[in-house]
């Protein structure tokens, strides 16, 4: 009998924390990293995008890394990039408009959408917003 993957959820701050060696979080990241052979990663387009754009500034180092990072993790076997939908786009906003005295993005709130249907309750984060929602940070 197979037994399924555990599957967590990365945020934004995972990604930037793993790529930029500069960051305060870096080893920390690396050493989770390290901890999650067998659990299955999911993540957004939409955290993707951020990623890249947070990135985008860091010099020709880290946009060749943070590329070759995101090219690889689509052929990762316990890597999952659920794709960018108009449908995520409104379950979001639908959040982002009842939340209007939070400070969440609207990729957070993609995100937090994303985990709640897919029972999604860990995330690989320090953000304090999805404490706030009820998800468990592991970091």
């Amino acid at each position: 009998m197979k037994i399924a993957m555990k599957t967590i959820f990365a945020d934004t701050f995972y990604w930037v924390a793993l790529i930029n060696d500069r960051d305060n979080w870096h080893e920390q990241v690396v050493v989770k990293t390290r901890e999650l052979q067998q659990v299955k990663i999911m993540t957004t387009d939409e955290i993707c995008i951020e990623v890249l754009n947070n990135l985008s500034g860091y010099g020709e180092s880290v946009r060749r890394r943070t590329w070759q990072l995101f090219q690889g993790l689509q052929n990762t076997p316990n890597i999952l990039i659920l794709p960018q939908t108009r449908q995520s786009f409104e379950i979001g906003l639908e959040l982002y408009k009842v939340r209007p005295d939070k400070e969440y993005s609207l990729t957070d709130c993609i995100s937090m959408q994303t985990m709640r249907q897919r029972n999604i309750t860990e995330i690989l984060t320090h953000d304090k917003h999805f404490a706030q929602e009820g998800f468990i940070l592991l970091f």
